[in-house]
């Protein structure tokens, strides 16, 4: 059975700020608003704004905007070439299981070329037991070893992590799927574990601001994971549904380094998760409009409004998803409930998942409208929007 949640998002203020120039952060305004009483649809713009992102958006069409939407695994250059020229996906991701030669090689560029618009390659790159890049930039430690452990100061961390930046960006990369914020005391090898910093949301904060800052220096995007926090979550979602406690209980810890990063200029990840008191029974927070809406918004756990990208973490791998529905469902139902960007780790369907979604956008399940928000949001973050 489809699921596909309603929703009621507004468009936010960088759904025309893109058009201020790439590369601001979350954080950047315009000069003025136009009415809503709605607060998260006060879309702060001017008429020159609003014609660049008209601009912007004109050289797509309907499938490549929504392919700028879609994130995919790949296993080599070859395949992720004819999927970006074919297709023209914003984005490929380097997995465990894709030939480096990609990168180590410098077969990326022949990928990028066949890209009309900047190209997101992306990558898990934590550190520890997820790093995907060792063989090619050298080995770090896991978070809880370097924060918890002590064997970096923030100052020191802040360093290391600018020269792995600045070696990935060399390589190639514009994207890593880092830093993990879960705020996490479970065992080292449990499915956060040492990913996690601390178990004090405060440690986890500053080593995670100071990461973001030294890849935001190097010219590489970061990502915040896994909101609304998976340190506590019972079970790993690789393997099967995940439960955290009631969202009253993720306030004072899983919740606070969102609330204190949310305008780092970081994207954020959804995880696929169950949250009572937030989420519905059996739909995950990934494909959650009420978890969108919390990103969004701010005020349900006290933080500003996040006008940034919305990632959901892979939707064709991981059994809390696929348990429930198959890659072209949770791609439009992520997409319907507000995630800007859907990750999967295969080039396999992505042409089905194309093919249903511009029958969603035909039918009016995803309103053109919330598309065109998304493509420049995307626009934005990978620093492709034009200045004017």
């Amino acid at each position: 059975m489809r699921i596909f949640p309603g929703i009621v998002l507004a468009m936010t203020a960088v759904v025309l700020t893109a058009c201020s120039g790439g590369g601001g952060t979350s954080a950047d305004k315009t000069s003025t608003t136009t009415g809503s009483t709605d607060p998260t649809s006060a879309v702060t713009t001017t008429p020159q704004q609003q014609d660049c992102a008209a601009g912007y958006l004109a050289q797509f069409t309907q499938r490549q905007k929504l392919a700028q939407l879609l994130t995919v695994g790949v296993t080599g250059a070859a395949d992720a070439e004819n999927v970006v020229r074919t297709e023209q996906v914003g984005g490929i991701f380097v997995g465990g299981w894709t030939d480096k030669a990609m990168l180590g090689q410098g077969q990326i560029d022949r990928v990028t070329a066949a890209a009309r618009t900047p190209l997101m390659v992306t990558v898990d790159e934590e550190g520890g037991r997820v790093s995907r890049l060792k063989d090619l930039i050298g080995y770090a430690p896991s978070a809880r070893e370097i924060a918890q452990g002590q064997t970096m100061t923030v100052d020191e961390y802040y360093q290391f992590s600018l020269e792995r930046g600045q070696k990935m960006k060399a390589l190639g990369v514009t994207v890593d799927f880092a830093p993990d914020v879960d705020v996490s005391s479970q065992p080292d090898d449990s499915v956060i574990g040492d990913r996690s910093y601390s178990d004090d949301p405060a440690v986890v904060t500053e080593y995670a601001s100071a990461f973001v800052r030294a890849m935001q220096e190097a010219g590489v995007g970061t990502v915040l994971k896994h909101f609304p926090g998976h340190g506590s979550g019972s079970g790993d979602s690789h393997t099967d549904a995940v439960r955290t406690p009631p969202l009253e209980q993720l306030q004072n810890s899983d919740l606070v380094p969102y609330r204190e990063l949310v305008g780092s200029g970081a994207a954020v990840m959804i995880g696929h998760l169950d949250v009572p008191g937030l989420t519905t029974p059996d739909v995950p927070a990934s494909i959650s409009p009420e978890v969108m809406t919390l990103l969004r918004q701010g005020t349900g756990y006290g933080a500003a409004p996040f006008d940034g990208v919305i990632f959901t973490d892979d939707l064709g791998g991981m059994a809390a998803i696929t348990a429930r529905m198959n890659i072209a469902d949770a791609v439009e139902a992520a997409l319907v409930a507000g995630a800007d960007n859907a990750l999967w780790i295969t080039t396999d369907a992505v042409t089905q998942v194309l093919d249903q979604l511009e029958q969603a956008v035909a039918g009016g399940r995803l309103p053109g409208s919330q598309v065109d928000a998304s493509v420049l949001r995307m626009a934005k973050y990978k620093g492709a929007a034009p200045r004017c």
